[in-house]
């Protein structure tokens, strides 16, 4: 049996469409399509920080700031966990979608070594919908 998976993502949501097809028989191609929210936080407020006579919030905004982005971090770590799993038994991956996410996701694959011998291609795509997302997996696995 062989697996293959497309994943359009940013940093709110990723569509993953998992394409598995018998080896013995072409025509029972089945296709599951998964949608995986992030959870990441917009916009949080932290306590924090340190503050002195002169400067009351010069220091606080730093401190501030650099939790803000641990935090991210620590989500979006998450976040492309959650898709890897998904994605685990694949013999070709497809990425696709807009901005940094899907340079991250593809960081984040190269880091695992039970992935080292999947073939992995990266694409810049706008927001599309499910089936476009769908029919564009297809595409390139010659489905």
């Amino acid at each position: 049996m062989k697996k293959y998976a497309g994943i359009w993502l940013d940093r709110r949501q990723a569509i993953v469409v998992s394409l598995i097809s018998d080896r013995h028989s072409a025509d029972r191609e089945q296709q599951l399509v998964e949608n995986i929210e992030s959870d990441i936080e917009r916009k949080v407020r932290l306590s924090g920080g340190s503050r002195s006579r002169n400067t009351p919030y010069g220091p606080q905004e730093i401190a501030v700031d650099g939790k803000m982005e641990d935090r991210l971090k620590r989500q979006l770590k998450v976040y492309y966990q959650d898709i890897i799993k998904k994605i685990e038994d694949a013999d070709r991956i497809y990425i696709l979608g807009p901005g940094e996410a899907k340079i991250e996701l593809k960081k984040e694959i190269q880091k695992k070594k039970e992935f080292a011998s999947k073939k992995l291609h990266v694409e810049t795509a706008d927001k599309m919908t499910g089936k476009q997302i769908a029919a564009r997996v297809r595409e390139f696995f010659g489905r």
